[in-house]
Order: structure tokens, then sequence, then C-alpha cells
């Protein structure tokens, strides 16, 4: 996915402070003074108004031609699908426009399932693949040309910006993510830095959105991502994944007004990336809430909840007519908490069923989702039934976002992927 870079605008004066109690209370004064100040937040577009005339519709027929295992090389000398009128489906769909289908793209939908993203994945680390803008830009558009999606998401990481806030990680091959010193104290907070200057700090971002925008320009929607302020904090607490949460939990009976404080920091930072993702050229931004399986409702409520929307209200105050997407995994149990996110777009994750998910937030709240990822382990008429039953539950034709409820498993075959993308342009 896309290389990421974010912005810490938020500095502590609490790091002078020689007392660590004194220390906890500046921040968790801090804390509450940036929530407040954050409370009006724009309003997402599906509350706006979703009548917007579409503009005219360039007459182009289609004449993609799909491409399975090919190489890495034969991915980069292919030519970009063809400019139709269905170039920007995904956004207006996603701005509440009435389209002619349901627009299609999938999460990790540049991942090592394919062949060609394996040439790079097996020989360059990660860091290196995300922050150099070629490598980055290839791997973007492997799935794009490859299957026609509707959709092409930035090759990065959720943990990409972190340095910028002076929290250091690296990726270990079989292991996943590591930060060596993760946050755990009052100081450990009142240490992280501001990221005021993206251009300096995260230079690879503009390179590699400019790039795809170009190539994407009049073909397809230009997607970005981040992570959202609870799973990159509890993940800079943990230092790696961890199966119970169990530092970010201690934190929260035993030191809350720390976690609440760190919450604000990377709830702006992420809010600024945000848009400098935008202004370097994404059309859409998903925010993930990767860690929201981790949570009961009560704590999603106190802790993911309220940071999400700071960010997020940010972003539409700075880009109003650029849709918001949340997405919160293993969020379901509590998905009507969700129902009043500051997002444009709630992505359902795929242990509940779509029209459940419908019923509870609301006939005019827009969706996206939420396939489980295992059924592209079956045929082609599974696949297809899969998605056409999806998208009936969705409200029918151009009624929602399609996509997995989690991202592409590895071992997914090529065509199963292409079954799907071509399941949602059939439905009728």
């Amino acid at each position: 996915m896309a290389s990421t870079s974010l912005i810490a605008a938020y500095a502590f004066t609490a790091v002078c402070c020689s007392s660590s109690v004194r220390v906890a209370a500046l921040l968790l004064l801090s804390a509450e003074t940036a929530l407040a100040s954050f409370a009006a937040g724009a309003q997402p577009l599906s509350a706006v108004g979703r009548a917007r005339a579409a503009p005219p519709r360039l007459e182009v027929a289609s004449t993609f031609q799909p491409l399975l295992g090919k190489t890495a090389a034969e991915l980069s000398a292919a030519p970009n699908p063809p400019a139709t009128a269905e170039h920007d489906i995904l956004l207006r769909a996603a701005r509440g426009e009435t389209v002619e289908r349901t627009p299609v793209w999938l999460m990790r939908q540049a991942g090592r399932y394919q062949p060609a993203f394996r040439e790079y994945s097996t020989t360059i680390e990660f860091r290196k693949r995300s922050e150099t803008p070629e490598i980055a830009t290839e791997l973007s558009l492997q799935p794009w040309r490859a299957f026609g999606v509707d959709g092409v998401i930035m090759f990065s990481d959720i943990l990409t910006p972190l340095p910028a806030l002076g929290v250091e990680f690296d990726v270990v091959r079989g292991s996943g993510p590591v930060i060596p010193a993760p946050l755990r104290t009052a100081a450990d907070v009142a240490a992280l830095t501001p990221l005021d200057d993206p251009e300096s700090k995260l230079p690879f971002i503009r390179e590699i959105l400019g790039n795809l925008r170009k190539e994407t320009e009049g073909r397809s929607t230009l997607l970005g991502f981040v992570g959202a302020p609870f799973t990159l904090v509890a993940y800079s607490v943990e230092g790696s994944a961890n199966r119970h949460c169990i530092a970010t939990k201690k934190m929260m009976t035993q030191a809350p007004e720390v976690l609440h404080a760190a919450l604000v920091h990377y709830a702006e930072a992420i809010g600024q990336y945000a848009c400098y993702q935008i202004e370097c050229g994404a059309q859409s931004v998903q925010f993930f809430e990767s860690w929201a399986h981790h949570l009961g409702a009560g704590q999603f409520a106190e802790f993911a909840r309220p940071y999400a929307n700071m960010a997020m209200s940010y972003v539409k105050r700075k880009h109003p007519d650029v849709p918001i997407v949340y997405y919160a995994n293993g969020g379901s149990p509590y998905l009507d908490l969700q129902k009043e996110m500051d997002a444009d777009i709630i992505s359902l994750d795929w242990s509940i069923d779509m029209a459940r998910g419908r019923e509870i937030l609301g006939a005019d709240r827009l969706v996206q989702g939420n396939v489980d990822p295992t059924i592209l382990f079956g045929d082609d008429a599974t696949i297809t039934g899969t998605v056409h039953a999806n998208i009936r539950d969705a409200g029918g034709p151009g009624k929602h976002l399609l996509n997995l409820g989690h991202g592409v498993l590895q071992g997914t075959p090529e065509s199963a992927v292409l079954a799907f993308v071509e399941a949602a342009k059939s439905a009728k």
C-alpha cells in the first residue's frame, strides 16, 4: 500500500517539569483543551447533502485486458487501463452521487499474492520499498494494471509517519513492525516531536502521490490512507503486534492521562498528514483503525472515536469536498457507535452481514465493504454469487463501494481477485 508520512503538530511543554505527576496533569489538561478545540468539525458529505449534478461523462468504450501471472517487468511495461466514462466512478460514489454501477477496489490490493509484487518484497526491505518513489509508484499501479480496479491506493504502511514524530520503527521479515523504544511514560509522550514541514521530513510522499496522480488522471481515483490515532498510539505503546494489547490497556487504567495526551498528539498529526496527502494528489483518504478488535464498546468510545473524529474533522474543515472513509477492523460489535463518525463513509469489516450493517447505520449512510477475504479462495461462481449478494444487501448496484472486509490474504489466487472485480462490474 502507499508510502506515508505523519506530521506531528502538538508540542508538549510538560517535558520541562520536574515532577512526573505534574507532567501527567499538564498532559491531561492539554488533551482536554485540544479535544474541545476540535469539537466543532465540518459535516461529512453524507450529512451535507448528496444530490449533486453529475459532470458530463466521457463516452469511451473500455478495451481493458486483464494481466494475470505477469512478471514485474511485464506489468511495468503494460499500458494503464484506458480512459472510460467510468474513470471516476469510485470518487463520484464516495461523494454520494448517483452512479451507474458499484465501484470496486480492495484493501491490500498491492500485496504478496501477486508474483510481480513478490519480486520486490523478497529482495527489498519494506521501508525501502515504501519510501522509494519509483518502487512505491510501481507497486501501487500493479493491481490496477492487472485487474482494472476502480481505485489506486498508494503503497505504504500506517506506521510510515512515526519516525517524523520521533518514534522509530523497522519491519523485521517474518515478525512485522518493531518499535525499539515504545511510549510508556508521560515523559515519552512529552518528548514526541511535531512535524511542521512534511516537505522536508517526508519528501517521498509528494513524489509518490504526484507520480500516481499523473498515471491515474482521467483514468481512475487515487486513494491515500492513514492509521487512526488509537491504532498508531497502541502500536507505539506496545512496540510490536500484541495479542492482548497489554501495555496499552494497563495505561488505560493506570495512567489514562498519558494515553489521552499521546492520542491528542497523534490525532493532530494524522489530521495534518491526511491533508498533506490530499494536497499531494490523493482524491480520497481512508482512516484505518486496524486495532479496533482490541477494544470493547466503552474503550472505543473513550480512546478511539474522539481522536479519530478529531483528525477527520480537521481534514473536513480544510478539504470539505474530499471523501473520508473510516474502517474499524473488528469494530462491528459496536457499529452503532460509528454511526456519527466524522467520516463520509463507514467501511464495514467482514464479520457483520451487510444488510445488518445497513440496518444499524441507516439507509442514508454511505458504506464500503465487506466481503470475507477467504471467499476469494472459492471458485468463480462462489465469488460472483457472494459479490452480487453483498451488492443486493447494500441496496443494489451503485449504492455502496464494494471492498473486502479486510485485506487480501497472502496466497489468494490472482484469478480470484479478477473474478471479484468483474463480478462487481457485472452486477445488475
